[in-house]
């Protein structure tokens, strides 16, 4: 019988060990300051400090058995993770939610190595560049080489925001706004997204047949958009007699710009007509 790595005994000991031993009492400033706490923690306290039945000191086992071990070569490259990467208009690669510069006018695919404190940028299986990485918790930043000044035209993190799709729909009707509550707490769904897409939707069909179609998808738990809309077909079908056309202003007739419009000479269609 297997079981799943997390429920393990030897590694559920491990977290509990943490959890109620490193853990408590203490602050961190920082990820960083976090995990040198953590290793301070682990190498100099944990390691002189019996462990198990037996009492077996971490520090002593070691200085035992490093004699046995053969050490690794030291040209071994330190561990990194492989990024595949853009260039993108401006010349920078985003990683981490930051924008890093590379060299040369070229754009397209690039690999990148991130490794635990920098990152190398690589074209063509070179290094092209390498920088140390942002700071916890920095974001949108443009990371430039210390020799070449910061250019004007840069990509921005420029969020979308959805308040005012989300206002209007919550104004359409008490159960258009129980769906989108709905809709936002469904995992895998992005808020500003789903809130465009479902106000484009209401745009498309009348306030009825909107309010009609959101309470049955928010019945049966639906939350693709998708879905949605071929319910709003699937009433249109069923009954295209009996849901309201949507609300037109009549006053358009005195704008303006359509009594302008109106005096327009008719197109001439005869071509059509052979």
């Amino acid at each position: 019988m297997q079981f799943a790595p997390d429920r393990k005994a030897g590694e559920e000991r491990s977290f509990f060990t943490v959890e109620t031993n490193f853990l408590p009492g203490r602050t961190f400033a920082n990820l960083e300051d976090l995990n040198r706490q953590g290793l301070d923690w682990s190498t100099v306290r944990m390691e002189q400090r019996p462990q198990g039945k037996a009492g077996l000191i971490p520090a002593q086992a070691f200085e035992h058995e490093q004699h046995f071990l053969q050490p690794l070569p030291p040209y071994l490259p330190a561990p990194y993770l492989v990024l595949e990467r853009s260039v993108d208009e401006y010349g920078y690669v985003a990683l981490d939610a930051n924008y890093y510069w590379v060299p040369g006018t070229g754009r397209g695919r690039l690999t990148v190595l991130r490794y635990e404190n920098h990152l190398q940028i690589y074209l063509a299986g070179q290094v092209a560049i390498e920088y140390p990485l942002a700071a916890e918790g920095v974001r949108n930043q443009q990371i430039n080489p210390p020799d070449k000044p910061a250019s004007h035209a840069h990509p921005r993190h420029r969020p979308q925001p959805s308040d005012e799709e989300e206002k209007r729909l919550r104004a359409l009707a008490p159960t258009v706004s129980t769906y989108v509550d709905f809709l936002l707490a469904t995992p895998g769904h992005l808020r500003h997204q789903t809130l465009r897409r479902l106000w484009a939707l209401s745009q498309r069909m009348s306030p009825e047949l909107f309010v009609r179609s959101v309470e049955r998808a928010h019945r049966y738990r639906i939350h693709d958009l998708k879905t949605l809309e071929r319910i709003a077909h699937l009433y249109l079908q069923e009954a295209p007699g009996q849901l309201p056309l949507p609300a037109i202003d009549e006053s358009f007739r005195d704008r303006p710009a359509y009594q302008d419009g109106s005096l327009t000479e008719s197109p001439n269609l005869a071509q059509y007509d052979e």
